[in-house]
């Protein structure tokens, strides 16, 4: 038999854990058939002599729910070898959607995901090519993608699908927990992988409203997580707040025998050691067999924004008359020297919040008229021209009319911190949130910075841990079946990398989304060659599939291809 791709040389590191070796590895309709030493020929040969062949990685934690109508590619996504992305996390979501609820539910992802209103507007068009559940499930299918999908039920839109604009007002009576059941059988039916929801308190939607599913009450979370289970679902993601934490979140798994993947356990929550406290509960829920998955991150959650959205600072009640004044009104809160004061005090080194010390994490990442000043740390630049930091910021904020803009990690900044998380096996990579706060971070390049960062120069994981942690382990989790490991009988995605020189390049702010909206992105170094169901996508960065080609990225219903 001649088979479509031979690969041959490198050292192959499986997705299991164990060591690697070196060998070959034949790929034939979209599967691999043969792994370690192969003689049949190939139509395709590819030396990865010096490489490392991994399988393709899993992130658990994107947001392409609205961009996958539009970027069939996923970008970013699969330059930095993620062959398998699950969408609708933290309860949002497109789909189901009346046509009278569009207009909502694209405001609530602009606020509470940074998207673009205008981007969303345009690139779903006028003519939404779906409305419930399987028609977007159907939509996604017939468009095609570069990489594989699963999809979760989010709790957002199936709220404001059967409520509307009570959604964001009320708890719901039985007849509307109901409905809402019913919709999430169908979507369980239509191949959602499971039922996703939100309870965080930094939730904010359309008009400065919670997010639907904050509204919603016990009652309502575990009637729709049983109708999920029930009707097929492998998995369960909630954002935590106040009254969804780690009690609830275990009854429900308990109850319903489902694992539960909780966003998210990072460095610096609460303070130094604060995510201490939640993997002791963790561990000892999990050593009682109570199935719950925290997500971690292995990047600092750096948000980059300006003044005019000051994102980062909406949690603090100084900021409460920020977000209600208009743009002339927040220029004039700024100019206020007594608001100057407060803000200095109230995230002064010291201070018993997440944004304590701010000022030290903070560089400029864009001065319009001052471009030497761009990735400079802000202190020293105030420090230069004479200023406290507090009116240095809000100074050139104004003077710019809020174009000058800055960068600073808000959480996960502590390496020691961090590096004792990714070392908890109870514990889950995600929350690369890729897809969404566009403009305002890049973690899509989660896996290759785990690689260049933690694997090459700090040596806290193996590069057999590493890969293991992005591939094999959130396939299984998920239940998505066939992936994750080289085998033989495994899909072929195949991710062929030099481990001496991967990693996530620098972020580069381009204006490629629909009507010329902004997104940070990150160049991936290091990831040679990018296969999806035996089907070579990119080659050293470059696509490699012709244009008008098919792409082979497959939809997983129920967490398995068709």
């Amino acid at each position: 038999m001649t088979l479509d791709i031979k690969i041959t040389g490198g050292t192959i590191i499986d997705g299991t854990g164990s060591p690697g070796y070196t060998g070959d590895i034949g790929i034939s309709d979209g599967r691999i058939v043969a792994v370690g030493q192969v003689a049949e020929d190939a139509d395709q040969v590819i030396d990865a002599s010096g490489l490392t062949v991994t399988p393709g990685f899993v992130d658990i934690h994107t947001h392409y729910d609205a961009q996958v109508i539009w970027d069939r590619m996923l970008s970013i996504s699969p330059w930095h070898g993620v062959t398998t992305a699950v969408i609708g996390n933290c309860g949002f979501g497109v789909a189901p959607t009346r046509p009278a609820h569009r207009t909502s539910i694209m405001r609530t992802l602009e606020k509470v995901e940074g998207m673009s209103y205008d981007a969303l507007a345009s690139g779903l068009g006028d003519d939404w090519p779906f409305e419930s559940f399987p028609e977007y499930m159907d939509a996604i299918e017939a468009r095609g993608t570069a990489i594989n999908l699963a999809v979760f039920a989010g709790h957002t839109p199936i709220r404001t699908y059967v409520m509307g604009p009570d959604a964001v007002e009320r708890t719901a009576n039985d007849d509307e927990i109901e409905a809402m059941a019913d919709i999430v059988r169908g979507a369980m039916e239509a191949g959602a992988i499971g039922f996703s929801t939100s309870q965080a308190t930094t939730h904010h939607g359309y008009g400065g409203n919670p997010v639907p599913s904050r509204l919603s009450d016990m009652i309502e979370i575990d009637s729709l997580v049983s109708a999920a289970k029930i009707s097929g679902a492998k998995i369960i993601q909630a954002t935590v707040g106040p009254t969804l934490f780690h009690d609830q979140l275990a009854l429900l798994a308990r109850k319903h025998d489902i694992p539960v993947t909780w966003t998210a356990l990072l460095s610096g929550m609460s303070g130094p050691g604060s995510h201490r406290k939640h993997q002791k509960i963790t561990n000892d829920l999990r050593a009682d067999g109570t199935k719950i998955h925290p997500q971690v991150a292995c990047r600092p959650i750096n948000f980059d924004f300006e003044f005019n959205e000051p994102f980062p600072f909406e949690m603090r009640p100084l900021f409460k008359q920020v977000m209600k004044a208009d743009r002339e009104g927040r220029k004039t809160i700024y100019r206020d020297p007594e608001f100057r004061n407060q803000f200095r005090e109230d995230t002064a080194e010291g201070a018993r919040n997440a944004l304590a010390g701010w000022v030290e994490r903070t560089v400029i990442s864009m001065a319009p008229d001052n471009p030497e000043w761009e990735e400079q740390p802000l202190r020293e630049v105030a420090e230069s021209v004479g200023k406290d930091p507090v009116d240095f910021v809000l100074d050139l904020s104004l003077e710019t009319d809020f174009t000058a803009r800055f960068r600073f990690a808000i959480v996960n900044y502590d390496e020691e911190e961090v590096a004792e998380l990714l070392q908890d096996d109870n514990l889950i990579l995600g929350l690369s949130d890729a897809g969404a706060h566009a403009s305002q971070l890049c973690d899509a390049c989660y896996s290759t910075h785990l690689l260049g960062h933690w694997v090459r120069e700090r040596g806290t994981l193996t590069l057999e841990k590493a890969i293991h942690m992005l591939t094999q382990k959130p396939a299984e989790l998920f239940g998505i079946a066939d992936r994750g490991v080289l085998k033989e009988g495994a899909f072929a995605d195949v991710v062929i990398l030099d481990p001496a020189t991967v990693s996530a390049g620098k972020l580069q702010r381009v204006h490629d989304l629909p009507t010329g909206a902004d997104r940070l992105i990150s160049p991936a170094s290091g990831i040679k060659t990018v296969i999806v169901n035996g089907k070579v996508l990119l080659e050293e960065n470059q696509t490699a599939i012709p244009e008008a080609a098919a792409l082979p990225g497959k939809l997983l219903r129920n967490g398995a291809a068709a």
